[in-house]
């Protein structure tokens, strides 16, 4: 299976292996964060691919929706999967499936994950838990049943609506500290070029979409919604 995943504070990257690792034949993983696709990438009509992506405001960001256009399927099976830490995902795994059909995909199976919000940390501190990881991997048992017995065909119905919700202002932006010793490991890291290496203890607040990617890196644990 080809694992594909945007995560930013390190939660969607956590429901994925554990996801993977419980369907037991991951071939190849593609991380969009720290390796953005520059050209395009087809998975054949034998292949299986699983995607993750975190929930933004009810949406997937812009950044991964345009990101996952990179990628076409040949009626290749594929898994859809939204992680989200607040009320709910909205119409985040609607587009989802949405845009793997029209890149060709057939979505055979789709999940919403709680994790830890990566805004406000304390809401749902600590998930996924071990409760959370059993959901995933009965999640991955199920869906090995239905790969073995799929020929193709519709992808599944998810919940959301059409259109979809208006995407959520950035109301926050993380910044760096008195401890910022100018490492640039937030610039590399950014996937929108918010900060940049003359001054990376700022954040463009016109680029930044907080997707936390520089507060999770940070060695010098600067950076943060101050």
């Amino acid at each position: 299976m080809n694992v594909v995943y945007f995560s930013a504070s390190g939660t969607t990257k956590k429901v994925i292996s554990v996801f993977s690792d419980a369907m037991g034949d991951e071939t190849a993983r593609y991380d969009l964060l720290r390796h953005p696709p520059q050209e395009q990438v087809t998975f054949g009509t034998d292949e299986t691919a699983a995607f993750a992506f975190p929930v933004f405001g009810g949406r997937i960001p812009q950044i991964c929706a345009d990101m996952l256009r990179k990628f076409k399927g040949k009626n290749t099976s594929a898994v859809a999967m939204v992680v989200y830490g607040n009320r709910a995902y909205d119409d985040a795994l609607l587009e989802l499936t949405d845009i793997l059909t029209e890149q060709g995909f057939a979505v055979i199976a789709a999940a919403a994950f709680v994790a830890q919000h990566s805004i406000f940390p304390v809401v749902a501190a600590g998930r996924p838990d071990a409760e959370d990881e059993k959901k995933i991997r009965s999640f991955a048992e199920d869906c090995k049943k239905k790969l073995a017995g799929h020929t193709g065909g519709p992808s599944v119905a998810v919940k959301g609506n059409h259109p979809y919700c208006k995407a959520g202002a950035v109301a926050l932006h993380p910044t760096g500290d008195q401890n910022c010793n100018k490492c640039c490991t937030c610039v590399k890291i950014c996937p929108v070029g918010a900060i940049s290496a003359d001054n990376p203890d700022k954040t463009d607040t016109h680029k930044c979409i907080a997707c936390t990617a520089c507060i999770a890196a940070c060695p010098q644990h600067a950076r943060g919604f101050h």
